[in-house]
């Protein structure tokens, strides 16, 4: 007898074909029949007439390294029926940890508990075995993070002893099961590196076939030039490339994304080359006083020595302070800002894209986040796919499965069907739409009904259960064709 059968449900399977009628069967962490059950009985039952039912959302890009050990529940993701998460993005990873980036942004900010400072990878993913959390996560291995360790000042290229260092360290750190390594050139920690550096320290994965994810040098100006490194890196390398939360940043760049998709299409009829985004026209990351004049607006998201300024907008605090709005970021840093500086024309030319993948790029220990933590998923299934029409709702549903438990691996992960491993989302096609707004960004999502992890309700009826059945992912655990 199955433990739960869900009936009357719409089946969105993940693999990008047509929604069809059919109940689903779920015994202990997978699912076990998907079709008409009628006749079957379970040990539970849930009706989801008029709904659909569909793999549980894979989010691709996030930082959610410490709040799957700090808020084990996840509900900024659980919420939006995200199953699983990958962690280690833009270059920075909790481990390996090393004493020489303790002092360096944002290793400064991570060090309140020692407990949270794992000297491997193999520790960071048996703590998420020890204590669970409610959702899946892969680990990627911050390239930033890997400086930190072997360097004694990062803001200079590495040495060839340092790059073995390196080297050796990730080496480790695939073997002990993170999934790949994620650079981020735009940030201080890594912007001295060489693009020859980052080349020779992830050709180690390719005998794994480890991924690479980039938050390129440059999203501006010299945004082409940036795609032509990481896509050289990536060839150099012999590794598949992932081009992160990918935009056309700044006024004076609107429309560039016009240039950027075409390049990017030419890489992959060349190399294994993909991408992310998020469904918004603001971005967010540390307070950085060189980006304020790009944006229409920026709005101040924590304040280390004002912390009374969360969610305000910077252009009002500078006329308080009487300093010029650069003045002023540096006068809040170190903190964090959200930066109007996006094209919505750009966001949904790169939605549309048809092997873009969907990364909420939140960062859950802001005091005021960006929506995106909250609403991401809802907000490309109602407001993009069902309001604006951009893409069908099955294609959306894939963007967020099928595609990327295929392109990262995660065998039997992204789909409805037999002997898949139960991650499921119930959600209302009607209702469903983010409730995280730049003024109220924790507001959750609507029209989520149940999400499932394993087999097991993470979130019923507005809130979470409860229930820690997450499970980390590991390189071993995948299979990712070449």
């Amino acid at each position: 007898m199955p433990d739960l059968i869900i009936r009357n449900g719409t089946v969105i399977d993940g693999a990008g074909g047509a929604r069809v009628r059919a109940d689903v069967a779920v015994t202990a962490d997978r699912i076990t029949d998907v079709g008409d059950l009628g006749g079957a009985t379970a040990t539970a039952e849930i009706d989801a007439a008029d709904q659909v039912v569909a793999p549980g959302f894979i989010d691709v890009h996030t930082h959610d390294d410490r709040y799957l050990f700090t808020n084990p529940d996840m509900a900024p993701k659980a919420s939006q029926g995200v199953t699983s998460v990958v962690v280690g993005n833009c270059g920075f990873s909790l481990a390996p940890w090393k004493n020489a980036g303790e002092e360096q942004f944002p290793m400064s900010l991570w060090r309140d508990r020692e407990d949270l400072m794992f000297p491997t990878a193999g520790d960071y993913l048996e703590g998420l075995e020890r204590t669970p959390p409610a959702l899946n996560a892969a680990m990627l291995v911050g390239h930033s993070s890997l400086r930190y360790g072997a360097m004694d000042d990062v803001h200079r290229p590495a040495t060839d002893s340092e790059i073995a260092a390196m080297q050796d360290s990730l080496r480790d750190c695939i073997d002990q099961g993170a999934i790949g390594m994620s650079s981020g050139l735009f940030y201080p920690p890594a912007q001295a590196a060489k693009t020859e550096e980052v080349a020779a320290v992830a050709e180690v994965m390719a005998a794994r076939d480890g991924i690479y994810t980039a938050h390129i040098r440059d999203e501006a100006e010299h945004v082409m030039e940036a795609l032509e490194e990481v896509a050289q890196i990536g060839r150099a390398a012999g590794v598949q490339v992932v081009v992160s939360h990918h935009k056309a940043a700044g006024l004076q760049n609107f429309g560039k994304t016009k240039e950027t998709l075409p390049l990017i299409e030419k890489f992959q009829s060349q190399q294994r080359l993909t991408l992310d985004v998020y469904p918004y026209h603001a971005s967010s990351t540390m307070i950085l006083p060189h980006l304020v004049s790009r944006c229409r607006k920026v709005l101040i998201t924590w304040s280390e020595p004002r912390p009374d300024v969360r969610g305000r907008d910077l252009a009002e605090l500078a006329a308080e302070m009487e300093m010029t709005a650069e003045e002023a970021a540096k006068a809040l840093s170190p903190g964090g800002a959200i930066y109007f500086q996006l094209d919505e024309e750009d966001v949904q030319r790169v939605l549309s894209y048809p092997g873009a993948m969907i990364g909420s790029d939140g960062i859950p220990d802001d005091l005021h986040p960006h929506p995106r933590l909250w609403g991401t998923f809802p907000r490309v299934l109602g407001h993009y796919a069902r309001d604006l029409g951009l893409m069908t709702l099955e294609a959306a549903v894939h963007r967020m499965t099928g595609l990327p438990a295929a392109q990262f691996g995660f065998t039997d992960r992204g789909a409805i069907r037999t002997g898949a491993y139960a991650d499921m989302v119930i959600f209302n096609p009607k209702t469903v739409l983010d409730g995280a707004t730049f003024d109220e960004p924790t507001t959750p999502a609507i029209g989520i009904d149940s999400v499932f992890v394993n087999g097991l309700a993470v979130w019923q009826q507005g809130k979470a259960t409860g229930e820690r059945p997450g499970r980390p992912i590991r390189l071993g655990d995948t299979s990712r064709g070449r």
